[in-house]
């Protein structure tokens, strides 16, 4: 969570009467006046100072003042330090935990199953948009390759990764292949790349095909030329599942029709809001994107709150919480926390 971290204009007088106002707002929605914070700050203090705090904060930046009224609301600026240095982080209850885990539990091992249940469960118990990105998979080892001939030049390529999990593939070729010769193929390759991760071997044929084209012969070639099917250049970006959608319309921060289009539209492209959690997916804990923090004027009146699943080093995926500036980030940072950690153990258990 980068920021400029002004603490040093802030004095403690300052940073109680800020803490104060936006959680205030963030509970209630109205602008925040100087009457309210003299009463409700347990500082002793007078009207007139209060007033003057407030007009510091508001020329530093942290607060404005809406049109309509001479009360006070945080700015992005405002929530950054409130979220960096300010925050009293209320995790979740035993009573929630449990609900966490016996959720996770219900949807068995399946990948996307489990990214819908978590996806289901932070928009219930943050009532905002909850989103999980697809785990994908984990680094996967080749154990073997072979290929089968097929009529119309075509041939049947059948991959073996780690121990049992077995892809098929039908590949257009030049010609017609004997089963002879697709047996030689797939030995030389087998003797070449297995135990090689997927990434290892795509790079690996490559580069054989480079260095050693001039001295293999034609069959050995052709089998490269097969394997480089099989193993695709890029891997498929991962995808992700958005629940609770419809809770943003509710909200009267959010209510601006067009603006709800827009993000309902960037939900179903799915490039966009990949972008954004693909940063999330090499950080270390939980990301807070305020506001146009997040890089996407689409989101300027959103923030997203994220973290990174993992099991043991490997990286699986990111899930997180959408929702308005305005949200309860003192309950919603230590929920989005704590359910990486418990989708990180469930998957790793079924594995």
């Amino acid at each position: 969570m980068a920021s400029d971290r002004p603490r040093d204009v802030l004095d403690e007088r300052a940073q109680t009467l800020l803490r104060l106002l936006v959680d205030k707002y963030i509970r209630e929605g109205q602008p925040v006046g100087s009457r309210t914070l003299s009463r409700e700050s347990g500082l002793d203090l007078s009207p007139a100072t209060i007033r003057n705090i407030v007009s510091d904060l508001e020329e530093l930046g942290f607060v404005k003042s809406p049109h309509t009224s001479a009360g006070r609301v945080p700015t992005i600026k405002g929530y950054r330090f409130f979220v960096d240095t300010l925050i009293k982080l209320t995790p979740p209850q035993d009573e929630e935990l449990k609900r966490f885990t016996e959720s996770l539990s219900e949807a068995g091992g399946d990948p996307q199953a489990l990214a819908l249940s978590v996806s289901n469960l932070l928009s219930a118990v943050t009532s905002l948009a909850g989103i999980v990105t697809v785990p994908r998979r984990a680094q996967t080892a080749l154990r073997q390759i072979e290929f089968l001939p097929l009529s119309g030049h075509r041939v049947l390529a059948i991959l073996v990764v780690n121990e049992r999990e077995v892809q098929n593939k039908i590949l257009n070729v030049s010609r017609d292949f004997g089963a002879d010769e697709l047996k030689r193929a797939s030995n030389y390759l087998n003797e070449r790349f297995a135990g090689r991760t997927l990434p290892e071997v795509r790079e690996l044929l490559l580069s054989e095909l480079k260095r050693t084209r001039a001295s293999m012969n034609a069959l050995m070639i052709e089998a490269i030329e097969m394997a480089q099917k099989v193993f695709p250049e890029h891997e498929p970006r991962p995808e992700f599942v958005v629940a609770g959608e419809t809770n943003l319309m509710g909200l009267d921060q959010l209510a601006e029709v067009e603006t709800l289009k827009s993000l309902f539209e960037a939900f179903g492209r799915q490039r966009d809001i990949l972008h954004l959690l693909d940063q999330s997916m090499k950080a270390d804990g939980v990301q807070i994107f305020i506001g146009h923090e997040s890089g996407y004027e689409l989101l300027d009146s959103y923030s997203i709150v994220t973290a990174p699943y993992a099991t043991e080093d490997d990286t699986m995926g990111v899930l997180g919480v959408i929702g308005p500036t305005r949200m309860a980030y003192e309950r919603v940072i230590p929920i989005v926390d704590i359910t990486a950690k418990l989708l990180g153990r469930a998957l790793k258990s079924s594995a």
